[in-house]
């Protein structure tokens, strides 16, 4: 039997416990958010009507309202409720403003039919919820692919995990190391690039989007000023594009530059960021390291395995609840910073020998009220803390 991942059971309770909102399903691409509605509708617990947006080119909000009255004319026709879904809603022009009238009608019409998005921008699909439905959905998240679900579905172990990471459709291909990267790649990469961030605002150098994108594969979990980028970019600009290039691929759920943590301050903008890959498979299909070279340069695993911490709390901690980010004062650093509310934990990942725990004990004396966890040498077993949810951990 198929695997299933928890997000059609979730969204399956909240179609049934708030019908009267939109269920709003965002994640990136490839990690099985079309296959979980598709589970869903198929079970037959309630009829649908499916259309996707997923074109090479924007389409407008007329194609929307077509397909919107096609579904309330065959929810008419049925005594209970009738769902609609709406696949990579994103790429429809005024998207948000569309779905505010058509749903605003719906419910005064008395009509039966639910309504859930897909998207797999986070960026364009987070601002129409915010500026057009405040008040009438309710978000999904769909996250890449945990350890716990590879080890389930495909009988990985860590290391297998933190190499190929969390891409379900290329697990096929592990066994062929040239033929993975090549997948991960050209189906992965290129078309994130192509169809999502290149669509999320005006790009005046894709090329240099590119370049920037292979570069951080080659400093996972490392900080890197804007400086030393433009020392290492052709054509790159100025710190302020890279800025802005960095924020687009983050909303993509490639790559985040985490910031500089200040308790009571604002974050610094200019700060140099923290390179953290939502899934480890986009750095090894760039970086050129081969998965036995993963396990036996201590140097890249350590990187990797902090990768995959940073990773793991940027899928699993929602924003703007929770907020990750890391401390540095002159040489000393703590991994990452979490906060939540009032709450503030410092985490330091450690693999192989025990590292100097200067950076932790600073960080405990300029934050004293802040708890502290270690992961790897003499803390957190990495596996006990990839298999757990770090939400219910930190709470």
């Amino acid at each position: 039997m198929a695997y299933q991942r928890k997000i059609v059971e979730e969204v399956k309770k909240g179609i049934e416990k708030a019908p009267r909102l939109i269920h709003v399903i965002v994640g990136p691409r490839q990690v099985g958010k079309t296959t979980a509605m598709r589970d869903l509708c198929e079970s037959g617990l309630i009829p649908y009507y499916w259309v996707a947006a997923d074109m090479a080119l924007p389409i407008g909000s007329e194609w929307l309202e077509s397909h919107w009255q096609m579904a309330e004319a065959e929810a008419r026709q049925k005594t209970g409720p009738f769902l609609l879904v709406v696949d990579e809603v994103q790429k429809v022009r005024g998207w948000s403003e569309t779905v505010k009238r058509l749903w605003d009608r719906s419910r005064a019409e008395k009509s039966l039919l639910r309504v859930v998005l897909l998207g797999s921008s986070a960026l364009l699909v987070q601002a129409g919820l915010t500026e057009s439905l405040h008040g009438r959905f309710f978000l999904h998240r769909c996250m890449h692919w945990s350890f716990s679900e590879m080890q389930e579905s495909f009988g990985w172990d860590l290391n297998k995990w933190l190499y190929f990471g969390g891409y379900p459709g290329a697990a096929v291909f592990s066994d062929d190391e040239r033929q993975w990267r090549q997948y991960v790649a050209d189906a992965m990469v290129e078309t994130v690039l192509a169809r999502d961030v290149f669509q999320l605002a005006t790009i005046s150098k894709p090329i240099l989007m590119r370049h920037l994108f292979s570069l951080a594969a080659r400093f996972p979990a490392q900080i890197l000023s804007y400086n030393k980028m433009l020392g290492q970019l052709l054509d790159a600009g100025n710190t302020t594009t890279l800025a802005h290039y960095l924020k687009l691929l983050e909303a993509a759920f490639l790559v985040s530059g985490l910031e500089l943590y200040s308790a009571g301050h604002l974050r610094r903008r200019g700060s140099s960021p923290k390179l953290i890959f939502w899934n480890a498979a986009l750095i090894h299909a760039l970086s050129g390291y081969t998965y036995s070279q993963m396990q036996t340069d201590t140097t890249w695993y350590g990187r990797i395995l902090e990768n995959a911490v940073g990773a793991h709390l940027l899928n699993h901690l929602p924003t703007p609840e929770w907020s990750v980010t890391y401390w540095r004062d002159g040489i000393k650093e703590m991994d990452f910073v979490v906060t939540h509310g009032h709450q503030t934990w410092g985490i330091e990942v450690k693999s192989g020998t025990p590292r100097n725990m200067s950076g932790l004990v600073a960080f405990r004396k300029a934050y004293p009220d802040a708890r502290v966890l270690v992961i790897g040498a003499e803390g957190i077993d990495p596996e006990r803390f990839f298999s757990c949810s770090p939400e219910l951990l930190l709470c």
